[in-house]
């Protein structure tokens, strides 16, 4: 029985993502992506009440909670996209909430998600405090010494001293970049058309990777399972050929067919966001960017392009870097975001998952060897002539880590193209050049895609769409124009700044009496692991004696013994105040504390001498103090060398090490070197924006249309279909526009988010045993790699089997219903009524198995239509039809035969048969 449940981005939604679905296959669960949302919403962004805005903030609870109360229970995780959408959410559920289930992906969706939930967590860590790996194990009230506090700025600029929140308040679920970096480690990599076969609890289930476009390594995953079938998952698809992609592998090559290993599964799980969706013409779509971006530049205007990090912006670098190369262009084209040498690093050693009109050898024109580069020239030049000739260069983009860097190189006035993450303005560099960049008259914000719901970026979307005539919206198949934007916008934007001043020095004073409170507790902690080692050497010592002469000579010396040993390197004393002095120098204090004048004890050194001095007896001294320290041997003599034993033991550890070992302590060293961050604090300050830039929107999202969608989809057929990520509109009109194709599949089901869906029954199985008479009595037919047969008996079972037989029917049971047919009256000269033998057909009839095994021996075979395949004379142009036969496939899964009673009509007949098992009973 299959179980399925939208965790988030469920069918009849007002918000479609992050994507991430539960399917149960028997006792198998199944994580089906692992999305997360944006952080940063808008508090503006719905019409709830300002003392409600904490609730609004926390849309994604419901969805992280269940995910929380699941993960440990996961016993497979698949990713279909490297996107933060359907990956974002997994590295902070595998180290914090157990998720330790295996997880599948394509290569280049574990390289573009790792890098994707890096930008993401380095970028909302720089501005907001949202703890880390400890913060669940520390205290309320404990300070974050290499943070700092936490305050906000007012509308004044005055900080707010109060601290915000333990990080377990802030409802925002963000790994740390060394979680991410584990994480996606953790991952297995597959490469498309890669069946698996796994093990351990999910042992009888196969996956395989299948292109889906859309994004570089897209996946449908086919998942096979002996008792449920064959079922696919498959979400934002792209049947489109892209500049770098190609287009999903569903369709076929040869006359828009189905790809022949996805057709006709058990169950589909696939999208309709935007099956009410009419696209417009690709060649429109990149002739008006390249033309608004080319007139703005040309203009002395620069252009602010909001992108996402590892994905679709890869499209974009391409498209913008094949015009720079046509057209000669001299403008920069500046990436904002931490991770973008790193992405195209990656991209490049992944050049076999590529595709579309990208060249394997170069991309674009190569520039004048002999021209100017001025200030513009790449910091990696050098390492690009040094490998020699490599496809995706981008001789034309330069990279920025943040936006002091950019206006370090470049001035606000010089016309230039910024790419800058996230493409939902949210947070990040995009946020913080949108507010300096959208009050500059003739400036133009280009948008590629829509945006989360919430976000700034769906809100400037539909401030567009709204502005656009009713025929132009985005959805009309009109690409429309670009708006003026005016009025005031407030923006809260949120950075993190070093402490200065007061806030420093009352910074350093805590941290300092941390450190002295860590000191005092190392010396405690010193000080017993030196009582417990002088009482095991006095244990283990051989005579009592000894080590007590030897402790009274270090008292008559004025030092301390072993036992009093805790009044010395800087202790504290009762009651009072640490000398830390002696402490840092306990070598001086005890040469200070050392004296020569050793007295005797008890009655001794008041007994008068025979030198005198006058007034007063002289004390007695002892003389040459000495102790006898006794040499160590074992039960034969021998002197134990400790020391030696040490140092091989040493030796042995460090060739036990491997180059893990190795590698992760050159990496812990390197780690150690990185200078100390300084204490910051978090702040937030509201602006307001005057709005005086140029908005456009060019639907580069890469994604189906609804023309392609209700094309594809009844083409696949599946048997039963699950209706996710899609608005109530779009489930509506997708539902619809299926239940008018006579074909399709009535069991659809669009599950809102949370409601259980469940398909199939539950079945019992039991073992049993089959006899040896019965085995050699069953006709086996074979079926592919597997042979089967009709079984018909009795089960018996034994006095000492734990497991039933199934034995053949006796005679007796055979001829009992025989003898009961003869107790009635029979009629003159009829036969004796007797059961007809029935037999059973197995396997599913593909015609294009057919038209080669027909072909093999001699008929020709052409497929004339939907399901007919035509054999015979017929075939032929201007053929006999009496001499030909008609095979048709019906919608379900039934095979008719229509034709005249000659020779073709029994080969063909035999042809089919033996695509089948023939069980007879």
């Amino acid at each position: 029985m299959l179980t399925f449940t939208p965790l988030s981005g469920a069918a009849r939604s007002s918000r479609t993502v992050p994507l991430s679905y539960l399917l149960q296959v028997d006792d198998v669960q199944i994580l089906l992506d692992c999305g997360s949302p944006d952080w940063c919403p808008e508090p503006s962004s719905s019409a709830v009440k300002e003392e409600d805005i904490e609730a609004q903030e926390h849309h994604w609870e419901k969805y992280c909670l269940k995910l929380k109360e699941i993960a440990p229970t996961i016993d497979l995780v698949l990713l279909s996209h490297g996107d933060l959408a359907h990956s974002g959410l997994y590295a902070y559920a595998y180290s914090r909430w157990g998720l330790k289930a295996p997880a599948y992906s394509a290569l280049p969706v574990q390289a573009m998600a790792r890098i994707a939930a890096t930008e993401e967590a380095e970028g909302i860590r720089d501005e907001e405090d949202v703890g880390s790996a400890l913060d669940d194990q520390k205290p309320d009230g404990e300070i974050d010494q290499e943070r700092g506090t936490s305050m906000d700025e007012q509308e004044d600029g005055q900080p707010d001293m109060e601290p915000k929140p333990p990080s377990s308040k802030t409802g925002k679920y963000v790994a740390s970049p060394q979680e991410v970096h584990d994480a996606f480690d953790s991952i297995n990599t597959l490469r498309y058309s890669q069946p698996t076969h796994l093990s351990g609890k999910c042992q009888g289930l196969t996956i395989t990777p299948f292109n889906a476009g859309h994004t570089l390594g897209g996946t449908i995953w086919k998942i096979r399972s002996p008792s449920a079938g064959t079922i696919m998952y498959a979400v934002n698809m792209n049947h489109m050929r892209e500049r770098h992609l190609d287009g999903t592998v569903l369709m076929g090559q040869a006359a828009g067919g189905i790809f022949e290993p996805l057709a006709r599964p058990d169950l589909l799980i696939t999208d309709a966001e935007r099956a009410n969706v009419i696209g417009s013409r690709r060649k429109d779509r990149d002739a008006a960017l390249i033309d608004t971006i080319t007139t703005a530049l040309s203009s002395r205007s620069s252009l602010l392009l909001p992108c996402d990090a590892s994905t679709r912006v890869l499209e974009l670098l391409v498209l913008l870097d094949q015009h720079w190369s046509f057209a000669r262009l001299k403008y920069p084209i500046c990436l904002l975001s931490r991770t973008g040498r790193e992405m195209l690093t990656f991209v490049r050693s992944m050049m076999e998952w590529l595709g579309g009109t990208v060249s394997k050898e170069d991309v674009g024109e190569e520039g004048h060897s002999g021209g100017r580069r001025g200030k513009r020239r790449r910091e990696d030049d050098a390492d690009d002539d040094a490998i020699g000739a490599l496809a995706l260069r981008f001789k034309h983009l330069e990279f920025f880590p943040n936006p002091q860097a950019l206006l370090h190189t470049y001035s606000s006035k010089d016309p230039k193209l910024i790419l800058a993450v996230p493409a939902s303005l949210s947070h990040g560099p995009s946020r913080t050049m949108f507010a300096d960049f959208a009050a500059i008259p003739d400036n133009v914000v280009l948008l590629t895609g829509r945006g989360e719901e919430g976000t700034l970026g769906r809100i400037l979307f539909d401030r567009w769409n709204n502005s656009q005539r009713a025929e132009d919206k985005w959805d009309k198949g009109k690409l429309g124009s670009n708006v003026m934007l005016d009025g005031v916008l407030n923006l809260e934007l949120r950075s993190k700044v070093p402490l200065q001043g007061v806030e420093l020095e009352i910074f350093q004073q805590k941290e300092r009496i941390e450190r002295e409170k860590q000191a005092a507790k190392k010396v405690v902690i010193a000080r017993n692991q030196q009582i417990l080692e002088a009482d095991e050497g006095v244990e283990e010592s051989d005579s009592d004696s000894d080590e007590n002469d030897e402790d009274d000579v270090e008292r008559a010396l004025g030092g301390e013994s072993e036992s009093d040993s805790p009044r010395r390197k800087g202790s504290v004393e009762p009651g009072g105040d640490m000398d830390w002095s002696k402490a840092l120098d306990a070598d001086d204090g005890t040469r200070q504390l050392l004296s020569f004048d050793i007295y005797l004890k008890g009655n001794v050194s008041r007994a008068t001498s025979f030198f005198k001095s006058a007034g007063k007896e002289s004390q007695r001294f002892r003389m040459f103090p000495y102790v006898e320290k006794k040499r160590r041997v074992d039960e034969y003599g021998e002197v134990l060398d400790v020391g030696q034993w040490l140092r091989k033991g040493k030796i042995m550890e460090e060739e036990a090490e491997g180059e893990d070992v190795k590698e992760r302590k050159r990496l812990e060293e390197e780690a150690k070197k990185v200078p100390i961050e300084p204490p910051s604090k978090y702040i937030s300050t509201l602006v307001e924006v005057q709005l005086a830039c140029r908005l456009l929107f060019v639907d580069l999202e890469g994604l189906n249309d609804g023309r392609a969608t209700k094309t594809i989809i009844p083409k696949v057929n599946p048997r039963k279909m699950i209706i996710v990520h899609a608005p109530s509109s779009a489930t509506d009109d997708f539902i619809e526009s299926c239940s008018n194709i006579r074909a399709m599949t009535k069991d659809i089901y669009a599950p809102s988010q949370g409601e259980l869906v469940q398909i199939g029954q539950n079945t019992n199985s039991y073992s049993i045993s089959l006899s040896d008479e019965l085995l050699a009595s069953i006709r086996m037919s074979r079926f592919e790699d597997n042979e089967v047969g009709f079984v018909k008996g009795r089960i018996v079972t034994s006095a000492g089997a734990t497991v039933p037989i199934l034995e053949p029917t006796t005679l007796a049971a055979a001829v009992a219903p025989s003898q009961a047919v003869s107790l009635k009256p029979r009629i003159l000269g009829a036969r004796q009524t007797q059961r007809l033998p029935h037999s059973t057909m197995i396997g599913e009839l593909k015609l294009t198995a057919l038209k080669a095994r027909l072909a093999n021996i001699g008929v020709q075979a052409e497929l004339v239509g939907e399901g007919v395949l035509i054999c015979g004379e017929g075939a032929k142009r201007g053929g006999n039809l009496g001499e030909s036969v008609a095979v048709r496939k019906t919608a379900r899964g039934q095979v008719e035969m229509e034709g005249t009673v000659s020779e073709i009509y029994y080969k063909v007949r035999r042809e089919i048969y033996g695509l089948h098992a023939l069980v007879a009973a």
